[in-house]
C-alpha cells in the first residue's frame, strides 16, 4: 500500500490481485497502492476457490490488511466466503461481485458477526438500475464499477460518452445513499496518458477511486484523482476571502463554489498535500 495510510473513504488506487498467486501478494503490498484488494472471485478457477480462499485468510491473517473481492451472493461459493472470513483478523471489507439487488449486500452484511464494510460491485444493466436501493442497503461502505462486464452485459462502447450513463448513475445513487464517491472499473491499456485521460473523465463525473490491474499505473491514477496544486491554492484562497467578508454570500455561485474548495482542502488534508 501506499506510503501514507489513505482512509478507506477517499481511497483512490484500488488494486486487484489474484487470490490463488500468494506469490504476488507481498510484491502487491510495495506497489503503493491505497488499497488491495485480494481477488477470489473472477481472477480463481472454481476448482481453485477453496485452496484461494485458504492462503488469503492465511495471508491477511498474518498481518497484512487487506481486502477481499467474493464471490456473489446468489452462487454457491458465497456461504463458504462469508463463513470463512468472518472471523479472519486484519480483513479490511469485502467487495461483493455481481450485485444487483439490496438484498445481496444485506445478506452478506447480516452473515458476518460485526460490522462489515462492503463494497458493492455493480456490473450489469440490472446493477445500475437498482444502485439507489443498493446504496441505501444496510453494510454498503462503497459502490464500485465492474465496467467490463457492464460492457458485456449491454454491448456498451468503451468510449466516454456510451460509459457516462452508468457512471453517472453510481455517482447519484451514491451521494442519495450518503456513501463516499464510487470506484471506477479499471482502463486495460499499456498507455500512462490513456490511463490519465480514462480518470480525468471519471474524476469529472463524480467517481473517487479506481480499480487497477497493473501495479504500475498506480502512481498515475493516484496523482490524476488528488486535487492538483492549482486545485488547492485556488480553494483556499476562495475560503479565505470567503472568511474574510465574514461568509457573506454574494450571488448564487458563492456556495457551490464554497462547497468545492471544501472539498478539495478537506480531500487534500486526508491525503497529506496540505
Amino acid at each position: 500500500m501506499s506510503t501514507l495510510e489513505v482512509p478507506s473513504e477517499i481511497s483512490r488506487s484500488w488494486l486487484l490481485v489474484n487470490g490463488a498467486m500468494p506469490e504476488t501478494f507481498a510484491p502487491a503490498q510495495k506497489a503503493h497502492a491505497d488499497e488491495i484488494i485480494l481477488d477470489i472471485e473472477d481472477a480463481v478457477d472454481p476448482a481453485k476457490k477453496a485452496s484461494a480462499r485458504r492462503d488469503v485468510i492465511e495471508w491477511i491473517s498474518a498481518g497484512n490488511p487487506a481486502w477481499v473481492r467474493i464471490n456473489e451472493q446468489p452462487s454457491a461459493f458465497w456461504a463458504d466466503d462469508v463463513q470463512e472470513l468472518a472471523s479472519c483478523p486484519h480483513l479490511k471489507g469485502v467487495m461483493l461481485a455481481k450485485v444487483e439487488d439490496s438484498t445481496h449486500v444485506e445478506a452478506t452484511a447480516a452473515a458476518f458477526d460485526s460490522e462489515m464494510r462492503i463494497i458493492a460491485l455493480i456490473e450489469s444493466a440490472l446493477g445500475i438500475e437498482e444502485a439507489r436501493s443498493i446504496a441505501c442497503a444496510r453494510g454498503v461502505f462503497r459502490l464500485a464499477f465492474g465496467s467490463g462486464d457492464y460492457r458485456k452485459d449491454t454491448g456498451t462502447a468503451a468510449d466516454d460518452l456510451a460509459m457516462a450513463y452508468p457512471r453517472s448513475r453510481l455517482v447519484v445513487a451514491s451521494r442519495i445513499g450518503g456513501l463516499p464517491g464510487p470506484i471506477d472499473g479499471p482502463t486495460i491499456s499499456p498507455s500512462h496518458s490513456i490511463i490519465r485521460s480514462k480518470t480525468e473523465v471519471a474524476v469529472a463525473l463524480g467517481m473517487t477511486g479506481k480499480l487497477v490491474l497493473d501495479k504500475d499505473k498506480i502512481p498515475v491514477i493516484n496523482e490524476t484523482i488528488s486535487p492538483t496544486g492549482s486545485d488547492i491554492e485556488w480553494a483556499l484562497a476562495f475560503i479565505a476571502d470567503f472568511e474574510a467578508r465574514g461568509r457573506v454570500v454574494h450571488d448564487g455561485s458563492d456556495l457551490p463554489r464554497l462547497g468545492r474548495a471544501e472539498k478539495i482542502v478537506g480531500l487534500a488534508g486526508a491525503l497529506g498535500l496540505i
